[in-house]
């Protein structure tokens, strides 16, 4: 989130698409109310009418995988009836950048596509260049070259009426959306987005979210109180395992994960673009700092500038090849893969193609599963289909403690690390989670001691590992770790710091070896001063941005980007919620993006010292065309792999062309297929937790939640012969569930090109383990496709059948 849970009160327009915030996220709805009694409207665009819709001012549906067909057409009428900033525009984003003559963009494939590689030729979407290597810009929007005019010319395409043959969505109600969305893009208001999984579970799901973040920059509502683009993570602590490296591709801090492409510490360095112009702060290029004092963090006092501090003892990517979930899986059941650790997670039904999943796991010499209750893929070799006696699979289980019995950190959706204390010991052999893993690396370390024969020992042995008191694991100490330490006495900005002193901020962390941090992000997190955030003192700014209430990331800033909620001389565009004012001598409110003074003296002279406002860009402008995309540097409509229609009426391109495909005997994808003829997606209810790992052993919410159902239409209902309350199997080319129906008009028939076009839509809690009649995963019937960027799994629009039992 660029912004954060309580900042949505100040909102003065809230679009839900993608998420079903009421029903999924509470707490956030807490804030979406109070902006409503405080004249808000709420907008919610969803395949069905959920919990959130009901509350909303404004309700439309719209066929799964069709969003951006829909917010393109917001942005053709953003730009056609001059909806947009245009000071905001010209000045704070990319949209005045002159693309170069290479760039061009023609029946849905941009330029340097190679249909071998199924991959793009990025050089193809660069700028025009000054001789200092600047980009060239017209402020004034109107070279035909221009980001602006480019994305006018690609959008024109997305008009109302091909809008409504694709998503379904009522032309009336298109135009109401974008009417009362697009009033934001004035001085004094704000409007905001609240995703989830309904956005990025695509295989353009990067560019669904993209094309929001385009409109917000159109209407000028990044950096501002009420406004931002804002993902609803789907459990509390998300944010955190994502900033300190959940995915392969990153480590903590969102630095890139070593590769072979950069074999020396030099090589990794020198990646990062480089910009001359001196009012950009490009602030990756402390890039150094932040690498060198994590290597320091890693390897302590064996990390030396001698031996580059021990990059060379770091495991790294094979250049070229992918590491994401899909890719693990596909390799496993390939045979290529020997053990895995599933710590916290439940493969078996949480993963997309659960049946390919659950044989891959068959493939393996070991298996361990670290969880607080027995589920499907610690017990996939007695599960339906299996036979014991041909699986090899040694599986250990290791219980472990649950969030309430052990003392650390979260870190929430608005980016607040949050410190929370234990409330119990963990039952009969379950173990806190640093305890279990402090154990395996000890006795990791024990072995590769012990055999002075064993390849490659370095990083093992030379790895630091004090994060224990007492012989257990100590989160505190983890969490100064994290924070970073000065690990001699130096002088940095002026000021004198004692070896083992605390580092204050990401400011003063060093490319020299002489200061450590586990994450520069959380640099500023536990200071000399404390535990920053164990801080409990309430709202104290008037905007809600609780600035001594626990601790934020980045140096405790809670909104992202907040100097573009300012113009030029440093006056809040919002006058009734400044997240930052300019007082002549320095920023006030929020932690300032950079503490440089504004554009423009208030004698309306240039200020040399000033930076541009979106400082973790190269150039420093926000980025309306985003040429890093593996997809396009604009969003452009493909449809899911799995569809209903022959045709893409935006292009002769059916799918995404870079969307991963995988191709083993388990991998079927049926298109227009009359055997699958209904759209399908799945969702989450209240009342259970992920796979249901946490919450179907709770009999008071087994209750509530008892089996898996499927709804469905009064309209498709009819025309199957289904009643209410019967039982029926929900088949896709990859599997099949039993489910029970529920009849409602939650769903309705969308029109599409001509034809009927059927939803319905399943949970994804359950599993064959517990309750004995439950039903099994929705993920069984679920794709091995995703978001070539990401490649998070396409969950959200695939085909199906279904049949009375």
């Amino acid at each position: 989130m660029t912004n954060h849970w309580i900042d949505l009160r100040n909102s003065d327009c809230i679009l839900i698409m993608g998420s079903n915030a009421a029903e999924n996220h509470p707490i956030s709805f807490k804030w979406v109310t109070e902006a409503m009694k405080r004249g808000a409207k709420l907008i919610s665009v969803d395949p069905r009418f959920t919990r959130t819709s009901s509350k909303a001012d404004f309700y439309t549906a719209l066929r799964s995988g069709t969003d951006i067909p829909f917010l393109g057409g917001m942005i053709k009428y953003i730009i056609e009836n001059n909806k947009y900033f245009k000071e905001y525009l010209a000045e704070y984003t990319n949209a005045a950048f002159i693309l170069s003559d290479k760039y061009d963009f023609n029946d849905g494939l941009f330029s340097g596509y190679d249909p071998k590689t199924r991959k793009y030729d990025k050089s193809m979407w660069a700028f025009e260049k000054d001789a200092k290597g600047i980009p060239k810009k017209d402020r004034t929007l109107q070279d035909p070259r221009c980001v602006f005019q480019l994305l006018k010319k690609h959008y024109s395409r997305y008009d109302l009426d091909t809008v409504v043959e694709v998503t379904g969505t009522q032309k009336e109600d298109l135009l109401k959306v974008y009417e009362m969305y697009s009033a934001t893009g004035q001085k004094g208001k704000a409007g905001t987005i609240m995703y989830a999984m309904g956005w990025t579970q695509h295989t353009v799901g990067v560019q669904n979210i993209r094309a929001m973040a385009m409109i917000q920059l159109l209407l000028g509502n990044m950096g501002v109180a009420g406004g931002g683009v804002n993902a609803l993570r789907g459990e509390s602590n998300v944010q955190g395992s994502t900033d300190h490296c959940l995915l392969y591709h990153i480590w903590p801090g969102y630095l890139a994960t070593p590769s072979t492409k950069w074999p020396t510490l030099g090589d990794y360095l020198k990646r990062r673009p480089k910009s001359g112009d001196p009012l950009s702060a490009n602030w990756w290029q402390n890039e150094p700092k932040y690498m060198v004092s994590i290597l320091k963090s890693f390897f302590g006092k064996n990390a030396k500038k001698g031996n580059e501090f021990g990059y060379q003892w770091v495991p790294k990517l094979d250049a070229g090849k992918d590491y994401s979930w899909l890719t693990i899986f596909d390799e496993m059941y390939k045979d290529n893969i020997k053990g895995l650790f599933a710590w916290g997670m439940n493969p078996a039904g949480s993963g997309a193609n659960a049946n390919k999943t659950r044989q891959a796991l068959t493939k393996l010499d070991w298996l361990v599963n670290v969880n607080i209750f027995d589920n499907e893929t610690g017990s996939f070799w007695k599960g339906p289909g299996m036979d014991p006696k041909k699986i090899k699979t040694e599986v250990f289980m290791l219980p472990c403690a649950v969030s309430v019995e052990k003392e650390g950190s979260i870190t929430n959706s608005g980016r607040w690390m949050q410190w929370r204390y234990k409330a119990a010991d963990s039952p009969g052999d379950a173990r806190p989670d640093g305890d279990i893993m402090t154990d395996l690396f000890k006795k990791v370390r024990y072995l590769y001691r012990r055999d002075t024969d064993a390849v490659f020992q370095e990083p093992i042995l030379n790895l630091k590992w004090d994060y224990t008191t007492h012989g257990e694991f100590d989160a505190h100490k983890m969490a100064k770790e994290i924070n970073g330490y000065f690990l001699k006495d130096v002088t940095v900005k002026g000021k004198s710091f004692k070896k083992g002193d605390l580092v204050p901020s990401f400011a003063y962390l060093q490319a020299d070896g002489s200061t450590s941090s586990a994450n520069w992000l959380y640099c500023n997190s536990y200071t000399n001063k404390g535990n920053m955030a164990a801080r409990r003192k309430r709202e104290t700014s008037g905007i809600g941005l609780n600035l001594e209430w626990a601790w934020c990331w980045p140096v405790n800033r809670r909104i992202l980007y907040n100097r573009a909620s300012v113009d030029k001389y440093g006056k809040p565009w919002d006058k009734e919620h400044p997240v930052i004012r300019w007082n002549g001598a320095k920023w006030v409110g929020d932690v300032p993006d950079g503490g440089w003074p504004p554009m423009l003296k208030a004698d309306g002279t240039p200020n040399p010292k000033t930076k541009y406002p979106f400082i973790m860009k190269a150039e420093g402008y926000a980025n309306v065309f985003g040429p890093g995309r593996a997809d396009g540097p604009f969003p452009e409509h493909y449809e899911p792999l799995e569809c209903p229609v022959e045709k893409n009426l935006f292009s002769g391109q059916l799918i995404n062309p870079t969307a991963p495909i995988y191709e083993t005997d388990m991998d079927a994808y049926r298109t227009c297929d009359p055997r699958y003829p209904f759209v399908c997606t799945t969702y989450r209810v209240s009342e259970h937790w992920q796979t249901g790992v946490m919450t179907r052993w709770q009999p008071w919410l087994l209750e509530a939640q008892p089996q898996l159902f499927v709804e469905m239409s009064p309209e498709l209902a009819k025309l199957r012969g289904i009643k209410n309350g019967e039982k029926v199997i929900v088949e896709s080319a990859r599997g099949e569930v039993k489910a029970v129906t529920i009849v409602t008009r939650r769903f309705r028939p969308f029109k599409i090109q001509g034809n009927v076009v059927h939803q319905i839509g399943l949970p994804w809690h359950y599993g064959w383990v517990h309750p004995k009649d439950g039903g099994d995963s929705a993920n069984l019937l679920t794709p091995s496709t995703g978001d070539p960027n990401t490649r998070i799994p396409e969950s959200k629009a695939f085909m199906v059948n279904i049949k009375r039992i």
